[in-house]
């Protein structure tokens, strides 16, 4: 949930809308209340200390959850803390990302792929001392089937499930109606059955109110308050064995410079999400080691095509001249992408091309040269000229109706990059005479599900396996009506896309599916209402004198923050507690310890709406 962020599509229904302001508030709450005296966190101490001699790991977060409710969240920050408290069939292995065993200890499909039958491991129980059985496994999947609430989150992935049954307690076998070729990499969090069949409305639920939560993962939610702090208690019951730190804090800071003042104090053991700037004055510094790792989100720009329902329904006030492919290039054409990377990231990205960054080099794709849309000023006025959009005598592009062109560019107004490279592009389509209003706000979500932009901020984070976040720009992404929530990024919806969209799904042959993707990218690219801008480097900071160790992902000069699975948090070791050694084999050493901070931290700084962290998706 990659990503991550998340920004998101669709319009929500009042009650849906109301879940998400009151989840949102309740991050953001929760975790601007950590810093200061409440009944759950009397007042600000050292992160590393705590009561009766337990170690905590305290990490600054810049933005809130949507949900705690599986069923239901999609920002990154929300995505990351369930990844803390509830396992999945398999993970991603921190090293190379490949399929490895969750509650699932092996999997088994049939000849024509069209059943797979997974062992479930009778090793592993619920915090509350009950045995996870693939009952559990398969009441998590179908729910998701039968109930259009509860596939919210993650109803792509079981959109081509036909039947799940658990014969008995170690198997699960599900049947497809087609081949599926994400089987082995179903990011979907197994709840506990006698739990959450006692649960009225899932679509309600915010799974926040009576702690401790039940849950199977390395940590337990055991505190929660919007805008404050999410506070976790280290599960002694996990089954690849409990975590060094008793317990995590997520403290919320809605100003960077805060949080990086906070590390400084020794506050908080972790801040993710660094501008350049403040990573390079905390290097250097005594007790703190700098992060600086390729990031696994891409940052880029997002046009309206028109906001839509499944119905047919139109809705949202996206501006018409958006629908013209050439407007959308000459959009795209003027902007430097090589600028932005040096002076607003200075340094730390890499120019953007297609949608998967190229941390995922099975995957990752270029665009050709007479494909590319570089900087080229000249030839996006001559394409704004062709689709009849020309220059008064002030010089501003007007349409045939005489009315000035100008966009709403919508920004997160706690991103610097947003608000650095908006002011790029005011000044670069300004030069082409469009005008630009940069709306930078605090809730992006509103008005995105409810298509009232023109142009926005997009980023997700991306799977070792890409198929979520190309599955945001189907057809069957939109919402069903425009009062529903669906499952789409921007209301994308081509038939093309749909049908290499398919065949990828359905391509178990490594190398043919990477082909697909890389078609469906392309394909993603000539539409132009994706540009992306740039990958960015994952910057992040923690304190040695707190944390001795944890695994990055991958190991091998990877990130802390926004990882794909729980390694750095259940790995991260106190500083002063003996050699580093812990019992996964991490050779992460003290950067991979930032990795488990960070990424909490930016699980609930890169909110992103949907599953993005500030576009950050799914994790």
């Amino acid at each position: 949930m990659s990503t991550e962020e998340q920004h998101g599509p669709g319009r929500m229904r009042p009650w849906r809308r109301a879940l998400r302001r009151a989840a949102g508030a309740g991050i953001a709450a929760l975790l601007l209340t950590a810093g200061l005296a409440t009944p759950l966190d009397p007042a600000p101490r050292p992160a590393a200390a705590a009561g009766d001699g337990e170690r905590v790991l305290t990490a600054a977060v810049a933005q809130s959850v949507d949900s705690l409710n599986p069923f239901l969240a999609t920002r990154l920050v929300s995505t990351s803390v369930l990844r803390l408290m509830y396992e999945y069939l398999t993970d991603y292995d921190p090293g190379d990302g490949h399929p490895v065993p969750g509650l699932a200890t092996k999997w088994t499909p049939s000849a024509d792929k069209l059943t797979w039958t997974y062992t479930i491991r009778t090793d592993a129980t619920w915090s509350d001392g009950r045995r996870i059985t693939a009952e559990d496994a398969a009441w998590t999947f179908r729910t998701m089937m039968t109930d259009e609430k509860a596939a919210t989150a993650n109803g792509s992935f079981v959109g081509n499930f036909r039947t799940v049954s658990a014969p008995d307690p170690a198997t699960l076998v599900v049947e497809l109606e087609r081949p599926q070729a994400t089987m082995t990499a179903l990011d979907v969090p197994i709840v506990p059955k006698h739990v959450w069949e006692k649960v009225g409305d899932l679509g309600t639920f915010g799974n926040d109110k009576a702690f401790p939560v039940v849950g199977s993962g390395p940590y337990v939610l055991t505190g929660y308050r919007a805008d404050s702090h999410v506070r976790l208690k280290a599960n002694p019951r996990f089954w690849r064995g409990a975590p060094k730190f008793d317990e995590l804090v997520f403290r919320y800071y809605k100003d960077g410079d805060a949080a990086v003042a906070a590390l400084r104090k020794g506050e908080v053991s972790f801040v993710s999400g660094l501008t350049p700037a403040q990573a390079g004055a905390l290097r250097g510094q005594d007790d703190i080691e700098v992060n600086d790792a390729p990031g696994r989100r891409f940052y880029a720009l997002a046009t309206n095509p028109g906001a839509r329902a499944k119905d047919g329904t139109r809705f949202g006030d996206g501006h018409p001249s958006l629908l013209d492919r050439r407007v959308r290039q000459a959009l795209f054409l003027a902007v430097d992408r090589e600028t932005l990377v040096d002076r607003v990231f200075q340094g730390h990205a890499v120019e953007g091309a297609g949608y998967i960054p190229p941390r995922f080099g099975t995957y990752f794709w270029k665009p050709s040269a007479g494909q590319e849309l570089g900087y080229d000023p000249d030839r996006a006025a001559r394409l704004l000229d062709q689709a009849g959009y020309r220059r008064n005598a002030d010089g501003r592009r007007v349409g045939k109706d005489g009315e000035p062109l100008s966009y709403r560019l919508l920004c997160h107004a706690t991103d610097p990059n947003d608000k650095a490279v908006g002011q790029y592009l005011t000044e670069w389509w300004g030069d082409l005479g469009i005008g630009v209003e940069l709306n930078c706000l605090d809730n992006v979500t509103d008005p995105w599900l409810a298509g009232t932009y023109d142009l926005a901020f997009d980023g997700w984070s991306v799977n070792p396996d890409p198929d979520f976040v190309l599955s945001i720009h189907t057809c069957g992404a939109l919402p069903a009506t425009k009062e529903d929530t669906g499952a789409t990024d921007n209301f994308i919806c081509d038939e093309q896309y749909d049908d290499l969209y398919a065949r990828q799904l359905a391509e178990y042959d490594p190398a043919e599916r990477a082909e697909l993707v890389k078609r469906l990218q392309s394909r993603l690219y000539d539409l132009g209402y994706m540009n992306v801008m740039a990958y960015p480097n994952a910057l992040e900071a923690y304190r040695t004198d707190q944390v001795a160790k944890l695994r990055t992902m991958p190991e091998d000069g990877g990130n802390i923050y926004g990882q794909d699975g729980y390694w750095s948090w259940w790995s991260a070791e106190p500083a002063g507690t003996g050699d580093g050694s812990d019992g996964a084999g991490s050779t992460g050493a003290v950067v991979g310890v930032a990795a488990g901070v960070v990424v909490l931290g930016a699980v609930l700084v890169l909110l992103a709406l949907r599953r993005r962290s500030t576009a950050d998706d799914r994790e």
